[in-house]
């Protein structure tokens, strides 16, 4: 897949995601035929508005995402919906999530943050994704006994593999997305291996969440893995409306988030913001940061239970909805720079399907399948619109003159 990085708009754009899957994989299932290649080149630096970066109208927002060995990963919670339906779940849902009535749990000793985190830390896993030639962490919530995990998109967006850690368990799971909803920063993924008995959170009802309630963050921090860090804080606004944007670019609006001070560390997003009694009531999103980088912030924001619920029930229905993105999208390998005449090529993954094919920096594709190519934007829905291991025409041209070959799509998360 080749897409548009949304921060620089006439430069490279984020390159498509391969790497090898995060070690102590074992017993994961071989990858499918049109599975992504291993990265075979070396991380580049971290771009400047990477991670704990994220300048928006007034204020530095960013997603609390952990990479790993200082490799930056740009992303953005600004992604072009997708409607095409692909690799959609034929597994029966489950009973739809149950919100309790908010129990704050009275005043006892029993409330220490120690306690509190005691109660909800057996059903928060650590989420460790390939993103391009970098690795990178985020937090889940397990959801089923059966291994179905909430978290946000931006924690598994463009990820080419996913493994998930639960605790108490010595091994890694491989996981694969159910669904997503771009717009709400929303994800739902699946434990691939045949588990069962998993411990689930439990979630409160948001809306009788008030300014002043004391709160517990739960994550993992840093991406350190092992036991959830927490953190303790108030609920110091509600009903929050923030944008998250990169280089003043393509920006995404999150609406009625719940604002707080409990301190939150990259590798955090995904994780749970909980009542004293041990409910979750929100999902840690993102942090604020006054223009420099930092690897913590005490100004935080979770999307409230209440959305998250209601989207990770939707995607678990199997609903069918415009803002609704199933299973992965196509990925061909190559990094594209627009030119005003077509989506020119400037890098090209090892063993990618572009590789393959024979694509090589310089070229400039113009077709994919029967659809003209005249920007990035054109290239990547062009790609998207086809599912991955579905065998595609591109057409491109070089100093030899045009070329038209197929290729097999891999896929990446959307």
């Amino acid at each position: 897949m080749s897409e548009r990085n949304p921060q620089e708009q006439g430069k490279e754009s984020v390159p498509d995601q391969t790497l090898l899957p995060p070690p102590d994989n074992e017993g994961a299932p071989p990858p499918p035929a049109w599975a992504p290649p291993p990265a075979a080149y070396a991380p580049g630096p971290a771009p400047a508005d990477s991670l704990w970066y994220r300048v928006a109208a007034f204020i530095v927002l960013i997603a609390v995402v952990a990479a790993a060995a200082g490799a930056g990963i740009g992303w953005s919670l600004a992604r072009a919906v997708n409607g095409h339906q692909v690799a959609q779940s034929s597994a029966q849902p489950e009973t739809p999530i149950q919100q309790v009535t908010p129990n704050t749990g009275g005043s006892n000793s029993n409330n220490s943050t120690a306690a509190i985190a005691a109660r909800v830390s057996p059903a928060i896993v650590d989420i460790n994704t390939t993103v391009g030639s970098s690795q990178a962490a985020g937090t889940g919530m397990i959801i089923s006994s059966t291994g179905e995990i909430l978290t946000n998109n931006h924690v598994v967006s463009g990820s080419s593999s996913i493994t998930v850690t639960v605790q108490g368990r010595s091994r890694t799971y491989p996981a694969h997305v159910v669904g997503v909803n771009i717009s709400q920063d929303v994800a739902v993924i699946q434990i691939d291996a045949n588990v069962s008995g998993l411990p689930r959170v439990t979630f409160a009802n948001s809306s009788s969440v008030k300014v002043g309630d004391s709160v517990v963050a739960i994550g993992n921090a840093l991406g350190r893995g092992g036991a959830p860090h927490a953190e303790p804080g108030q609920v110091t606004a509600l009903d929050q409306t923030i944008t998250a944007s990169e280089g003043g670019s393509n920006s995404e609006t999150l609406s009625g988030m719940i604002e707080s001070d409990a301190l939150i560390y990259e590798g955090d997003s995904g994780g749970a913001l909980v009542n004293t009694a041990g409910q979750v009531v929100g999902m840690i999103t993102a942090g604020q940061a006054q223009g420099f980088r930092s690897s913590a912030s005490d100004v935080g924001y979770a999307i409230a239970a209440n959305t998250a619920v209601s989207q990770a029930n939707r995607i678990r229905a199997d609903e069918k909805g415009s803002d609704l993105t199933y299973g992965q999208w196509g990925f061909l390998g190559v990094v594209i720079r627009d030119t005003g005449s077509g989506a020119m090529v400037t890098s090209v993954q090892s063993n990618s399907p572009a590789a393959r094919a024979g694509i090589a920096p310089g070229s400039i594709i113009t077709k994919v399948g029967g659809t003209t190519v005249t920007s990035s934007d054109s290239l990547g829905n062009a790609i998207r619109s086809h599912q991955p291991g579905e065998r595609v025409s591109v057409t491109w041209s070089d100093s030899n003159g045009s070329h038209t070959a197929t290729v097999t799509l891999a896929g990446v998360n959307p």
